[in-house]
């Protein structure tokens, strides 16, 4: 089968499209699914940079995607083959104590594997382990292309952003980065009817696209005077939360300085380099600070608003490619400031 390999950051390229073996079924709990669609997450660039020490060389890429199932094991009773699902970028075991706890992320064996520690989704075909409890039918009539953003994007932005943040009814927010998974948080904080959704990013074309997707307003950060702006448009006090959505040392600063007294930060981004945390102007503010790996524990709920098309994660689509062609996915979502892409789907 075709299938993305990661080389090794200090290759170049980092990557290439080869021939593996199809994966069989190893464990009585595996499904193996013939992948559809998939696409490319932040998270796959931070590996390609070497930023993720547990994804070794040689390794699969990929985490989100939909398909039908080939194969299961003797154990897996829910699905069968023909069935249409999605996948979750999270394995959760579903019996562990996180997964009790529904921190599925922490699954002692799962979690983020797909991709990171076993052989993810950017090819033809994909073992998935505990295929029970990770992953989720496909309902008659949905959007396939719409379905791949639930299985990280989406959840990754509701759960790590909006949730940990505690967006309320008349909040402010201020989402620093408009990629994909800063969109996606502004999406979904919606359901809580902020009076402020505050769109921070270096790009202007990023920052209109928030605009339509429901932002308040928009600020480009390229002038330094970011702060000046978020001040000014809420009366000088600064915002109740303040949403993380890049995963570089400056925004996650950018968030200590608009942060109001009472308020939370709230880290979705992978930070690969240490971060400096500025107590000597936090310390007496009584502020929150959040960080997340995304649980999925909000699939099902989200895979309903989508069903009752109180959201439309498809507007995050902006380029599609077949498999044979995903380097250059690759080389459009990574210049996303030259080709305006936010997601891409690759057709399998």
């Amino acid at each position: 089968m075709k299938a993305l390999v990661y080389l090794g950051s200090e290759r170049k390229p980092p990557s290439a499209l080869q021939e593996r073996p199809k994966p069989g079924v190893t464990a009585p709990t595996d499904a193996i699914v013939k992948v559809t669609m998939t696409t490319i997450c932040g998270t796959d660039l931070h590996i390609l940079k070497g930023d993720v020490a547990t994804c070794d060389p040689g390794r699969i890429l990929g985490h989100e995607g939909v398909g039908v199932i080939e194969e299961v094991g003797a154990a897996v009773t829910t699905f069968k083959p023909g069935d249409r699902v999605l996948i979750s970028c999270i394995t959760a075991c579903g019996k562990c104590e996180y997964c009790r706890r529904l921190m599925y992320s922490h699954c002692v064996n799962g979690g983020w594997i797909l991709g990171n520690k076993i052989d993810g989704t950017q090819a033809e075909f994909v073992r998935i382990p505990y295929a029970e409890t990770s992953l989720y039918p496909i309902p008659d009539g949905a959007d396939e292309e719409a379905l791949v953003m639930l299985s990280d994007i989406l959840p990754t932005g509701f759960e790590c952003g909006v949730l940990n943040g505690k967006v309320q009814p008349g909040g402010s927010v201020a989402i620093v980065g408009s990629g994909p998974i800063g969109l996606a948080a502004l999406l979904t904080a919606q359901f809580y009817s902020p009076a402020e959704i505050i769109m921070i990013d270096l790009d202007d074309n990023r920052l209109e696209v928030a605009k339509r997707f429901g932002a308040t307003a928009g600020v480009n950060s390229g002038d330094g005077k970011a702060v000046a702006k978020v001040m000014g448009l809420t009366g000088g006090r600064g915002v109740d939360t303040a949403i993380e959505a890049v995963g570089v040392p400056a925004t996650f600063e950018l968030c200590q300085q608009l942060v109001a007294p009472g308020g939370v930060i709230a880290n979705i981004g992978v930070h690969g380099t240490k971060v400096d945390l500025h107590l000597e102007s936090l310390w007496d503010r009584n502020i929150s600070i959040t960080t997340r790996l995304v649980d999925t524990v909000s699939t099902p709920m989200l895979l309903k608003s989508l069903g009752s098309k109180k959201i439309d994660p498809k507007l995050l689509i902006t380029h599609r490619f077949k498999l044979d062609r995903i380097l250059d996915a690759y080389d459009t979502f990574g210049h996303a400031a030259k080709t305006k892409a936010l997601k891409v789907i690759v057709e399998a």
